[in-house]
C-alpha cells in the first residue's frame, strides 16, 4: 500500500510542478517531485495512525525503497522521454506516416531534430544549471566541476563502454573514442581558452 501511496503523491507532485511552476531542468524537478513526494510519505507514516501495523524499521525500509523508485522514475519517465533520441526517431516515424528513408536520418537529426527540440539551448541551460559550463560573452567556458566530470565521462567511455558494440550490422569501437574524427584545426575555439 505504500508504494501505491507514493507513486499517487508522485504523481501529483510531478504535474502540479510542471503544469503549475516554471521548469529549468526536467530531471532536477522530476528529482524535487521524488524528494517531495519522499517526504509527505515520511510524514504519513510516522506521523499518522496509517502504517502504524509496521515497525519502524519496516517503515523506514518502505521509505527508503519509495525514495529510490521516486528517483529511478525521474530518470527513466521523464528524462528520458524529454532526451532520448530514440524515442524522437519513434516519434518522427510515426510523424511521417510510419517510414522515412535510411538515407535521410542525418539530415533529419541534424535539421529537424536540433531545431525542433531546441538542443542547443536545452543542453546549455541544464549545463549552466548544473554548474558545469558559464557563458561568457559568446564564449560557452568549462568550469572546475564540468572539467572534472568531463574528465570522468572521458575516462568511463574509453575504459568502460563495450569494445564490439553494434553499429547498423557491425561490431565496433568508434563510441569508445568519438574524438578520433573530430576536425584537426576548428574555427569554434575562444580565447584565451584556446588549448587550453
Amino acid at each position: 500500500m505504500a508504494v501505491v501511496v507514493f507513486v499517487v503523491i508522485l504523481a501529483v507532485f510531478y504535474l502540479s510542478i510542471i503544469k503549475l511552476l516554471k521548469v529549468d531542468v526536467v530531471f532536477y524537478s522530476s528529482l524535487q517531485a521524488a524528494a517531495a513526494a519522499s517526504l509527505l510519505l515520511a510524514i504519513l507514516m510516522f506521523g499518522t495512525a496509517l502504517f502504524s501495523a509496521l515497525s519502524g524499521f519496516e517503515r523506514g525500509q518502505l521509505l527508503v525503497i519509495c525514495a529510490l523508485l521516486g528517483y529511478v522514475l525521474a530518470i527513466s519517465v521523464p528524462t528520458v522521454i524529454d532526451r532520448s533520441l530514440s524515442f524522437y526517431i519513434l516519434e518522427k516515424l510515426q510523424q511521417r506516416g510510419g517510414a522515412i528513408r535510411l538515407d535521410r536520418f542525418e539530415h533529419i537529426f541534424t535539421g529537424e531534430y536540433i531545431r525542433e527540440h531546441k538542443l542547443v539551448d536545452v543542453r546549455l541551460t541544464e549545463q549552466v544549471e548544473s554548474g558545469t559550463i558559464v557563458i561568457d560573452g559568446n564564449c560557452v567556458v568549462l568550469t572546475p566541476r564540468g572539467d572534472r566530470l568531463a574528465a570522468f565521462g572521458r575516462f568511463f567511455r574509453t575504459n568502460l563502454l563495450p569494445r564490439k558494440r553494434l553499429l547498423r550490422g557491425e561490431y565496433t569501437d568508434q563510441l569508445t573514442d568519438p574524438f578520433r574524427r573530430s576536425d584537426e584545426n576548428p574555427d569554434y575555439l575562444c580565447e584565451p581558452w584556446a588549448g587550453h
